[in-house]
């Protein structure tokens, strides 16, 4: 398993725009795929974005697609989320997650060992 750490959150008005980071400790994450998933309250956990671990993959929900982008860079060991045109239905709390895998994709949720701890990202209206 890789530990992961979110950064980047915040409260951000409805249109704005947020990058969140994702930073793996003590491990490389080339060779991993990596994924943005979130929960909001009373709600189930779910995918936003995937990249390939050599990020010439990249899959989108279709709620997201079009306003947010998945990018990484294996010599810092982060992977971004970039998150424009936000909507308060994007409230939620944010997580990556790693799979060590050099498949191309896509991924299944259950594909994901390792997951960091969440950064919450707040739209208001």
């Amino acid at each position: 398993q890789v530990q992961l750490v979110e950064s980047g959150g915040g409260l951000v008005q409805t249109g704005g725009s947020l990058r969140l980071s994702c930073a793996a400790s003590r491990r490389t994450l080339i060779y991993y795929a990596m994924g943005w998933f979130r929960q909001a309250p009373g709600k189930e956990r779910e995918f936003v974005a995937a990249i390939s671990w050599s990020g010439g993959s990249t899959y989108y929900a279709d709620s997201v697609k079009d306003r947010f982008t998945i990018s990484r860079d294996n010599a810092k060991n982060t992977v971004y989320l970039q998150m424009n045109s936000l909507k308060p239905e994007d409230t939620a709390l944010y997580y990556c997650a790693a799979d060590r895998t050099t498949y191309d994709g896509p991924y299944s949720p259950t594909d994901f060992g390792s997951w960091g701890q969440g950064t919450q990202v707040t739209v208001s209206s």
